[in-house]
């Protein structure tokens, strides 16, 4: 389901981050269908038991945060954008990697589902 308030953060951005954003957001979409869109930290978010993934427009590029795991797993693939602990930044004039986004989602789908049946063991 479509959230009104990341249409409207998204509407907020000049037309070449707008257009990136709508693709980060359709990208993420396509691969977490389940997910629930959120604003979390004034950010669009995706939330299955936790948030997996959150992304930001900014001037000169998109800011990707698919928490400290999902940066972990897919360091060597950042080497060609600038990245850290818990971020990675892909430039507006250049195309989004829509593979690597996507299968940083569903790692991040993965990841949150061993997470959250490892709290329900622990629970039990």
């Amino acid at each position: 389901m479509m959230n009104p308030e990341i249409d409207n953060y998204i509407a907020a951005f000049p037309p070449p981050v707008r257009e990136k954003l709508e693709q980060i957001r359709a990208v993420i979409r396509a691969a977490a269908p389940e997910a629930k869109e959120v604003v979390s930290y004034g950010m669009p978010a995706y939330k299955l038991h936790t948030v997996l993934v959150y992304f930001a427009g900014y001037k000169a590029h998109i800011g990707f945060y698919p928490t400290a795991s999902g940066i972990a797993a897919f360091q060597q693939e950042f080497s060609g954008y600038k990245s850290s602990k818990g971020a990675v930044q892909f430039p507006v004039d250049q195309p989004l990697p829509v593979e690597l986004i996507t299968r940083i989602v569903q790692f991040r789908i993965n990841d949150d589902a061993l997470r959250a049946e490892a709290k329900k063991k622990k629970k039990s």
